[in-house]
């Protein structure tokens, strides 16, 4: 069974369009099963201030602290789980919100308790759960929060945990929706670029801005060993039924000689 990891940020999560779940259906169509993961970032932010609770990021993490993952918790298992399934449903998808700490469906280790508090990475994913809710017809939408072995909760960039659950149930692919169609050079979306040529992009100016963290977030969960990502839009039609519309990303292939 063919299967595709979709990472809903939290940003674009309020921009989804008709198109989009348009795609949806060309993808179930073609033989697809699909999973969605999500953030909720700006939600989050939002709580925080609301809490007066200090908001402080270490190289792209956030620090979670233990009030501070009471309130990640409570957003995106309560706010953003429950929002991005109602959208799937009121679309006409059978969708089932999964905690990733429910039943220890993601297992984590600390990355660096002292300095990032709770916040972890992804060790085990439980794909046997999700075979369950597949095979049903059910569409999971996981909250990226995991537990250790003594039951701790640990918060988890929702773009790697993506980037495991592919890997877990070997996903043809991992899409990354946005608010654009893809990676733009000269005003052009380039279907395919491999990590080195985002490099040689990124160093040149041709790809800047907001763009650079969505292509870096790309090339990290490449070198975990996922075979493609993709950047697409939530904006438009991203799956024709035919075509693929957005910017593939893969690995720099390396060339052995004989």
């Amino acid at each position: 069974m063919k299967r595709i990891v979709i990472k809903c940020g939290g940003s674009v999560m309020d921009q989804l369009s008709p198109a989009f779940f348009e795609s949806l259906h060309h993808l179930q169509k073609n033989g697809y099963q699909l999973i969605f993961v999500h953030g909720g970032g700006p939600e989050i932010n939002k709580m925080l201030q609301i809490h007066k609770v200090e908001s402080q990021f270490i190289n792209g993490l956030r620090k979670t602290t233990p009030e501070t993952m009471k309130i990640v918790e409570m957003v995106l298992s309560g706010v953003a789980n429950r929002k991005l399934a109602t959208l799937l449903d009121s679309n006409g998808f059978k969708a089932v919100g999964l905690n990733g700490s429910d039943h220890g469906f993601l297992q984590a280790d600390f990355i660096n308790e002292t300095e990032l508090g709770l916040v972890g990475e992804i060790t085990k994913v439980k794909a046997e759960l999700l075979e369950v809710i597949l095979n049903k017809g059910y569409i999971p939408v996981v909250t990226p929060i995991a537990t250790t072995e003594s039951g701790k909760k640990l918060n988890i960039n929702a773009d790697f945990a993506a980037a495991s659950v592919a890997k877990a149930i070997e996903a043809e692919m991992c899409i990354f929706v946005t608010d654009v169609e893809g990676v733009l050079i000269d005003k052009q979306l380039v279907e395919h670029l491999d990590t080195e040529e985002i490099k040689q992009h990124i160093d040149s100016g041709e790809i800047s801005g907001g763009m650079i963290p969505k292509v870096n977030s790309a090339v990290a969960v490449l070198e975990q060993g996922l075979a493609s990502v993709m950047i697409a839009s939530g904006k438009h039609n991203f799956f024709n039924g035919e075509a693929w519309i957005g910017t593939k990303m893969t690995k720099k292939q390396v060339e052995v000689v004989q």
